[in-house]
């Protein structure tokens, strides 16, 4: 709404002279905004004209100046290795990848302090069921790993090291099937440094997606896509290790067969050793497990896990069997454990949200969390750690087999219920004779109370559940 250059003028004529000096100052105060509005505006245009361009003005390379070629069949793997060792041996640190296919029949391993950038500022979202691969992919930054098909134990696509990061860009298996059965490929991101870090990154297609093992505060954030066999896996972590915003769903294919091999023996997220792990906002639908705790040769895992949620998870949400001393704290929860005619014709097996297996011996702590979907159970508890559930909702249970079985199984262990919501009239909880103590307090139940102990009822707490 400025007034323009010769508008002042006009209006300067005939003015007294200290009206003309006071117009005047402000005629050049204009015309200074007017310049740089406009050397701003050529500025953005020339940037959006441009492929190259990141948009942070931080120093680094661009693989292009070393002969990569994002034309979906040149080999890039010398190319982007190349400009990585330059960016770690003059310290300029980050590559830049314009937008393009960019194929590789080898790996690529970022040296420490390396940054492997696309131009994607947000993490970018593919449904390929929707338009195809072709079409989908045509703008923004896309890796296509070749190599590796069928060897799942070689080396992985993308090696990142201390301190170094890959960031803005989609990781594309362009040669994995997408009707009959996945083939396996090596993984597709190791981190092995400490602080190694991916974020903003869509993987479609993978085998395995990212394992960090020995990558202590270690950082994995805003991914997304369709890994098939494995998403995350977690070992050898010695210090705080962060999993936060990480989304997946079956965007590369849901076709038969390929997406029952995901169903029933796909894991989305796989904790071994980690001395204390933070877990913010992840998701995984259509995977056998959702999220499995187990022991490897390091160790188990303690944990803080905050609205997580899995959904379609046709053996368990949660599949605990190890955890520390110190246990696994899950807060806003959000699990769906059933399989369906449409996904898994032919499965005859029980979907259960919560299975503690038999040597599990810390504690598993569930706080305002929701359960529901047509499932066998809730939770089946075992080991000698306590499970306890604390103002949780318990939506639907007994829906697969109709055999009058309890929401919570107690076999083993010990079980703490409070102030929770048991929103059908079935059979609440049942308390094997090998349970070791259970606290039943201040529940809400629709239809009569329905527990049953079958060991020593000295050893059961129960009062203040109201119900009808």
């Amino acid at each position: 709404n400025s007034p323009s250059y010769f508008s002042l003028l006009n209006r300067l004529a005939g003015q007294p002279k200290m009206v003309c000096q006071t117009q005047a100052v402000a005629l050049k105060q204009n015309i200074l905004l007017l310049s740089l509005s406009l050397l701003f505006a050529l500025t953005v245009a020339a940037a959006l004209e441009s492929p190259a361009v990141w948009a942070h003005n931080e120093p680094f390379l661009n693989v292009a100046d070393f002969g990569a070629t994002g034309d979906n069949a040149t080999d890039n793997t010398a190319a982007f290795g190349k400009a990585l060792a330059a960016a770690a041996a003059s310290r300029v640190g980050t590559v830049f990848v314009p937008p393009g296919l960019y194929c590789f029949h080898g790996s690529l391993v970022l040296p420490p302090g390396t940054t492997l950038r696309g131009s994607f500022s947000v993490v970018p979202s593919h449904d390929l069921r929707v338009h195809g691969a072709k079409a989908t992919l045509a703008a923004g930054t896309t890796l296509i790993p070749l190599g590796g098909r069928g060897d799942a134990d070689g080396p992985p696509f993308l090696h990142v090291q201390e301190n170094a990061a890959v960031a803005g860009l989609v990781i594309y298996y362009g040669e994995q099937e997408v009707r009959e059965t996945p083939v396996p490929y090596p993984w597709t991101v190791l981190m092995t440094g400490n602080n190694a870090a991916i974020f903003d990154v869509e993987v479609l297609g993978a085998w395995r997606a990212i394992n960090a093992t020995g990558s202590a505060r270690h950082y994995i954030a805003r991914v997304q896509g369709h890994p098939i066999a494995m998403g995350v896996y977690v070992d050898q972590t010695y210090d705080i290790g962060r999993i936060e915003d990480v989304h997946f769903n079956p965007w590369f294919s849901s076709e038969h067969p390929f997406i029952e091999y995901q169903l029933t023996a796909g894991i989305a997220f796989q904790f071994c050793r980690s001395d204390w792990e933070y877990v913010l906002n992840t998701f995984a639908f259509g995977y056998a497990v959702g999220y499995h705790f187990v022991e490897s040769a390091s160790g188990a895992m303690n944990g803080n896990l905050v609205g997580i949620g899995a959904d379609l998870a046709t053996n368990a949400s949660i599949l605990v069997e190890a955890t520390q001393p110190a246990g696994l704290l899950i807060t806003n929860g959000e699990f769906t454990a059933f399989h369906s005619k449409q996904w898994l014709p032919h499965a005859t097996w029980e979907s259960s949200h919560v299975v503690v297996g038999a040597h599990n011996t810390g504690p598993v702590k569930f706080v305002t969390t929701s359960f529901w979907g047509p499932c066998a159970q809730v939770a089946k508890l075992a080991g000698t750690g306590v499970t306890s559930f604390s103002s949780c909702e318990f939506v639907e249970w007994d829906e697969q087999t109709g055999d009058g079985r309890a929401a919570v199984q107690v076999d083993s262990g010990s079980v703490i219920v409070s102030g929770c919501g048991f929103r059908q009239s079935k059979h609440q909880i049942e308390i094997a004779a090998a349970a070791r103590k259970a606290v039943v307090m201040g529940n809400m139940m629709n239809g009569p109370l329905n527990v049953t102990i079958r060991g020593d009822a000295s050893r059961v707490q129960m009062g203040l559940n109201a119900h009808d």
